[in-house]
């Protein structure tokens, strides 16, 4: 039987046609996915990506969800940096065995009702016989008229999304889910540093991992140069602080660092396709391009690292770089680190911290900051309104986590 293929590239069972995913869909109840490039547009044409749903957190408050192993998966998808983020901190964690996750992929040819699962049996998700992502959002919220978004922590056992918050998410494994973690896991989120690495992530949101989306969707000349020029100042500034730094603060592998990796592999691979020139590609900048391959050289990292493109030829005229040249590419020799960053750090043979010798569960717990990149004021989210107490070229962290 023929194959076809997903966003993601890898093949599914059987081809699944739009024809099929409109009767799945009115069968559950489903609508088709709103489009961001109308109902995410402000009146100057720029691109202000829709707040998160689900940000009810994880902790021990009285409407908290709870913390429990074998209870939740992350839904993610192979091209969705935000989605790599969560499954990549549950596996340095140690968590596989307590958070599942279920890989989605598109619904129908043209994917009009959003994240689906081609590559299931009969086109349903493995874990909850779902058809669609969506499903879990109007099972959580009927009234749900916005995009149903990867990643998302659905409780498998209620069938529901509990929370979609890639702001936040990777905050709730790293402290929540700590008492599942082994004693000798790293600390990607230490205490002492909470408030600088939210700051910084709060800053590394609108103008770097969403920097490819507000080119890619805005509507507007003004709103287009206002991007660009915000996200490639910003990565000059990162390179910059990389320059004395092995990783963004200091010696050891934090949150943040997750965070700004899955975005620069996008760029360097695929998102160059959507927004047209590029000041520069992400291996000209010495320090960041040294950085990302000095990650791809931790398996995790690697193994969440998806060198895809879409495919978008043009009939009779010509076929594109992906189809022609992009499986021919040696990424893992173009992508090899040789060490050199080593030499910026004390302690170079590690790139985890540890924890502090005699921390508990209850010392690393605390309540997970909030952002305003959820607020449902568009104007709270205009992503050139942000604020670091010290410029970006800085690592606010002296001792370089060494303490």
């Amino acid at each position: 039987m023929e194959n076809t293929c997903n966003i993601s590239g890898a093949p599914a069972r059987v081809p699944y046609t739009d024809e099929e995913a409109r009767q799945h869909a009115e069968e559950v109840g489903v609508n088709p996915r709103p489009k961001e490039t109308r109902s995410e547009i402000d009146d100057r044409g720029a691109f202000i990506r829709q707040p998160n749903a689900f940000i009810k957190p994880f902790g021990d408050g009285e409407n908290d969800n709870r913390a429990e192993a074998g209870r939740y998966a992350i839904y993610w998808a192979h091209g969705c940096h935000w989605s790599n983020r969560p499954v990549i901190v549950r596996d340095i964690l140690g968590l596989t065995d307590v958070i599942r996750d279920v890989a989605t992929t598109h619904s129908g040819e043209t994917n009009v009702y959003g994240h689906g699962f081609a590559d299931g049996k009969d086109h349903k998700d493995p874990l909850c016989g779902a058809y669609f992502l969506s499903e879990f959002y109007k099972n959580a919220d009927p009234g749900f008229t916005g995009r149903a978004t990867t990643p998302a922590f659905v409780d498998i056992k209620e069938k529901k999304a509990v929370n979609n918050d890639y702001h936040r998410l990777t905050n709730y494994i790293e402290v929540q889910f700590r008492k599942f973690q082994p004693a000798d896991v790293p600390d990607l989120y230490p205490v002492k540093y909470r408030r600088e690495i939210d700051e910084f992530n709060d800053w590394l949101f609108p103008t770097v991992n969403n920097g490819h989306y507000r080119m890619a969707f805005c509507q507007s000349w003004e709103a287009y140069d206002e991007a660009y020029n915000d996200f490639f100042e910003s990565v000059e500034k990162l390179d910059k602080r990389l320059e004395t730094n092995r990783f963004l603060f200091g010696d050891y592998i934090t949150d943040s660092d997750i965070r700004l990796y899955v975005t620069m592999v996008r760029w360097e691979t695929s998102y160059y396709h959507n927004i047209g020139p590029m000041k520069k590609r992400i291996t000209e900048y010495k320090n960041l391009w040294g950085y990302v391959k000095d990650l791809y050289s931790l398996e995790v990292f690697k193994k969440y690292t998806f060198f895809e493109f879409p495919k978008n030829d043009v009939p009779g005229i010509f076929a594109s770089y992906p189809k022609r040249i992009a499986a021919q590419v040696p990424y893992d020799e173009l992508w090899a680190a040789d060490d050199s960053r080593k030499a910026l750090s004390e302690d170079p043979e590690n790139v985890y911290k540890k924890h502090p010798e005699g921390e508990t569960v209850q010392d690393y717990q605390s309540v997970i900051s909030t952002t305003k990149w959820n607020s449902k004021d568009w104007a709270d989210r205009n992503p050139m309104d942000r604020t670091l107490s010290k410029d970006a070229t800085i690592n606010t962290i002296e001792s370089k986590l060494r303490d």
